[in-house]
C-alpha cells in the first residue's frame, strides 16, 4: 500500500493523466460500495475522523484499534511557473484507551517546481522527516448528546521544506480542535476544526525563523449509501511571520468537494480536493492587489488516504 500510494502521489504531482488513476480508484471503492451486500449496515455508526476531508473529525476509534495508513496532502499552483508537491504520512495509528489515540511515522516529500518566483527549479522524491500525533477525547458523544470534540496535538520535524523542497531544520507544532455534529443520526454530520500551526526553520547557516497559521474549517458529509460519505468544506487560513498575532501577511479562502468509502470492515479510502476561491497577500503592511494569497498558499491542494485496520 505504501510504496503505490507514494509513486502516485508523485505522478499526481506534476502529470494531469494521473488524476485519471485516483478517478479509477474511488470509482473502484463506489462501484464496490454500490453491491447489494454492503460493508456497512444503514445503522452502522461511521467513525467521523476520516469523513470531512482536510477537516478532521471527533472519531478516534475503539479501545485497542491498530491501523496503518498513507495520507498524502497535494500542492499544486503559484504565481507563475509550474509548482508541484507534496507530502505524504506513512502512519501506524493505535488507540489504547477510549479517550487517546497515538500515530507516529515517517514522512515523503515530493517537489516539481520550474519558473517560480523566488523558488529554485527542483524536481527530487525525499525522505522529509518524522511526525507524530497525540489525540484526546474531550467530549464524548452520546445517544443524547449529539457533539463530540478532539483535542490534537501533532509534532513534526522535516528535513525538507514542504514548499520549496529546500534542505532545513524544521519544527511544527500543529494543534487542532476537532469537532464534529451528528445532524441526522447515521446520515448527516457538520465538521469544524481550529487551527494554530506554529512553525520555526533554518536553511544552512541561518538563524531559526518563525511563522504561524492559524484556520478555521467547517464541513458536512451526507451518508449516500451504507458506505459512502460525500460533502464539502471550506478552510479560512491566516498566515503570520511570528509564533503570535503579529507580521500578518495575508490570508486564504479554501473551498471543495469531499468522498469517503468503506471498502472492507477493515479497509477505507478518502479524498478531498480544495481550490482557493479568494486570499490577499501583505508585504509591509501593503495588499498586493494581485488575487489569490499564492505566496503562503497554494492555489489547489488535495488529499488521499487509504487506511487499514488490524
Amino acid at each position: 500500500m505504501g510504496p503505490m500510494t507514494g509513486v502516485l502521489a508523485k505522478e499526481l504531482v506534476w502529470r494531469p493523466k494521473a488524476w485519471g488513476m485516483l478517478a479509477l480508484m474511488l470509482g473502484a471503492g463506489l462501484t464496490q460500495a454500490a453491491r447489494a451486500d454492503s460493508v456497512l449496515r444503514p445503522d452502522d455508526e461511521i467513525e467521523t475522523k476520516y469523513v470531512f476531508g482536510f477537516t478532521t473529525g471527533s472519531g478516534i476509534g475503539l479501545e485497542g484499534e491498530k491501523e496503518v495508513e498513507t495520507n498524502t496532502k497535494m500542492s499544486f499552483g503559484k504565481r507563475d511557473g509550474r509548482y508541484g508537491a507534496s507530502e505524504t504520512q506513512f502512519e501506524y495509528e493505535t488507540t489504547p484507551t477510549q479517550f487517546i489515540q497515538i500515530e507516529f511515522g515517517a514522512l515523503g516529500a515530493t517537489h516539481n517546481i520550474s519558473g517560480v518566483t523566488g523558488l529554485d527549479d527542483r524536481n527530487q522524491v525525499a525522505l522529509g522527516g518524522v511526525f507524530g500525533e497525540f489525540r484526546y477525547l474531550a467530549v464524548e458523544r452520546t445517544d443524547t448528546w449529539p457533539l463530540a470534540v478532539t483535542l490534537s496535538f501533532e509534532p513534526n520535524w522535516r528535513r525538507i521544506d514542504e514548499t520549496s523542497g529546500a534542505r532545513v531544520t524544521n519544527f511544527e507544532y500543529e494543534t487542532l480542535v476537532n469537532a464534529d455534529l451528528e445532524v441526522v443520526k447515521n446520515k448527516v454530520y457538520a465538521g469544524f476544526n481550529l487551527l494554530y500551526e506554529p512553525e520555526t526553520t533554518a536553511a544552512a547557516g541561518t538563524d531559526f525563523a518563525r511563522e504561524a497559521t492559524f484556520g478555521a474549517s467547517a464541513a458536512l458529509a451526507f451518508r449516500i449509501h451504507p458506505d459512502v460519505m460525500i460533502g464539502g468544506e471550506v478552510w479560512y487560513l491566516r498566515h503570520y511571520d511570528s509564533i503570535g498575532w503579529s507580521d500578518y501577511t495575508g490570508d486564504a479562502v479554501m473551498i471543495g468537494p469531499t468522498v469517503f468509502v468503506q471498502l472492507t470492515r477493515k479497509a477505507f479510502i478518502a479524498a478531498a480536493w480544495n481550490t482557493q476561491v479568494a486570499g490577499h497577500e501583505v508585504s509591509n503592511g501593503v495588499t498586493n492587489p494581485a488575487p489569490f494569497n499564492l505566496a503562503e498558499f497554494q492555489r489547489n491542494r488535495a488529499k488521499l488516504r487509504l487506511g487499514i485496520e488490524f
